[in-house]
């Protein structure tokens, strides 16, 4: 997909205050003693396709809004995942902003999980 100028522009600005983390290293964090909350911020829609085991889903068009009501704990680790890791790089920026103080976005997103042969539920 060919995304517009601006949004990769605004995407490259938060990289540099998000920590990115690979598919297979979110793999690992899922089965370690504490686990993350995995938070896919794709469409409803998007979702109906595949998401990754134990993910919520919340939307990064009511994230904000909504993000405190379902992880009310600022010091929970988190990790965002979109389609190819774009979004969630924004929805993690503004959780930081928010307070959040262990996020991360999956890097390549959920394409990249797949490529990497990872499990999806539907």
């Amino acid at each position: 997909m060919d995304h517009p100028v601006g949004f990769l522009a605004l995407v490259q600005q938060a990289k540099q205050f998000v920590k990115e983390i690979a598919p297979n290293d979110v793999w690992s964090a899922m089965h370690s003693d504490v686990p993350p909350v995995l938070v896919d911020v794709r469409e409803t829609y998007e979702r109906e396709s595949g998401y990754l085991p134990g993910s919520i889903g919340l939307s990064k068009g009511v994230l904000e809004r909504d993000i405190e009501q379902r992880i009310p704990d600022k010091n929970s680790t988190i990790i965002f995942y979109c389609s190819g890791g774009f979004r969630s790089v924004l929805a993690a920026d503004n959780a930081q902003k928010m307070g959040y103080t262990h996020v991360a976005s999956m890097a390549g997103g959920s394409r990249a999980w797949v490529e990497q042969g990872l499990p999806l539920d539907v």
